[in-house]
């Protein structure tokens, strides 16, 4: 309980420390300004959440990309921090669990006018689990990934096709507390394609994806995914003077796999919360509280029914 208590006040520490950034951003701002001076910051076109902007642009390392990251897929490559009360299906049993991510999508070349175009990116992943009831916090799994995605973009439409390599790794202190686990080989090769549509505020997308090499064997190749984000206009202006040059967006997001392997049940990922930026900056921070139900998204845990629900902090670059 102690654990958990510390886990959740240090994203609360994360989320006033951005708090008062926003506020000390423009710290150089005084009354002492020269005429002329107070200008309004530079806004940046990000095609990723502003496809309807933005002028040429071809060449290596983009900075945005053509296609909006899901924001609700556990596996999405990005960087958070969350605390979760994970329950076991099977037997009730429930443990506070903190999970954090490590990656990013890096562009490489993009050939594009406006946002509508193509672009190829190298994607990295790190996504592991920490049981916080234990004294030592142990370490449960991590999972590695690492691919080459490439997105493209036309107006309203966008897709994602992306061949990737995912391994999975148990613990040391889980396997010295659980003698009896039965660790395996778990590794494979995945082939994914995703198309998404935004509609005003919302962006709906459907895929899927086959596996095209695997350990064990026998696992199933097949699984399809859909789901959708919606991020309302800013609510900056009803926060008072600390928000005046930043953006505060809600944001709702929702997240569904089903996979061959597991009989085709629906796993489901649910986010609501709130994104902060700036107009000059593709740097956002995200609060979201979740809500997971269904068969464990990491590693070799991947046949145990869970439902968890908590809230974390995301960064993203």
């Amino acid at each position: 309980m102690c654990r958990r208590v510390l886990y959740a006040l240090c994203i609360v520490g994360m989320v006033a420390m951005a708090f008062m950034l926003a506020g000390k951003v423009y710290a150089g701002d005084s009354d002492d300004k020269k005429p002329g001076d107070d200008k309004k910051p530079e806004v940046v076109h990000d095609c990723r959440y502003d496809p309807d902007n933005g002028g040429a642009s071809n060449g290596a390392f983009p900075s945005d990309d053509v296609f909006r990251p899901l924001i609700a897929d556990p596996k999405q490559p990005q960087f958070f921090a969350i605390w979760q009360s994970t329950t076991k299906r099977s037997n009730g049993t429930s443990a506070n669990i903190g999970s954090v991510a490590l990656g990013e999508n890096f562009g490489f070349y993009t050939k594009r006018y406006g946002c509508d175009g193509v672009q190829v990116s190298l994607l990295t992943g790190v996504f592991s689990q920490f049981n916080l009831d234990e004294p030592n916090a142990e370490l449960i799994n991590t999972d590695f990934n690492v691919g080459v995605p490439v997105t493209w973009r036309l107006e309203n439409w966008s897709a994602r096709v992306r061949y990737y390599h995912q391994s999975s790794h148990v613990g040391d202190e889980f396997l010295l507390n659980h003698p009896g686990f039965n660790v395996v080989t778990y590794t494979y090769e995945e082939v994914e394609a995703i198309l998404s549509y935004d509609y005003k505020w919302a962006r709906m997308y459907a895929g899927g994806g086959v596996l095209v090499h695997r350990e064990p064997a026998w696992i199933d190749r097949n699984r399809v995914q859909w789901g959708f984000d919606v991020r309302l206009p800013s609510i900056a202006s009803k926060l008072g003077p600390v928000f005046e040059r930043m953006r505060v967006i809600p944001v709702l997001a929702a997240d569904f796999k089903a996979l061959e392997e597991l009989d085709w049940i629906i796993n489901t990922n649910l986010l609501a919360g709130i994104e902060l930026s700036r107009p000059d900056s593709f740097r956002r921070f995200r609060v979201m509280f979740n809500y997971y139900h269904g068969f464990n998204p990491y590693g070799q845990f991947i046949s145990q029914k869970i439902e968890s629900f908590g809230i974390g902090a995301y960064f993203l670059f």
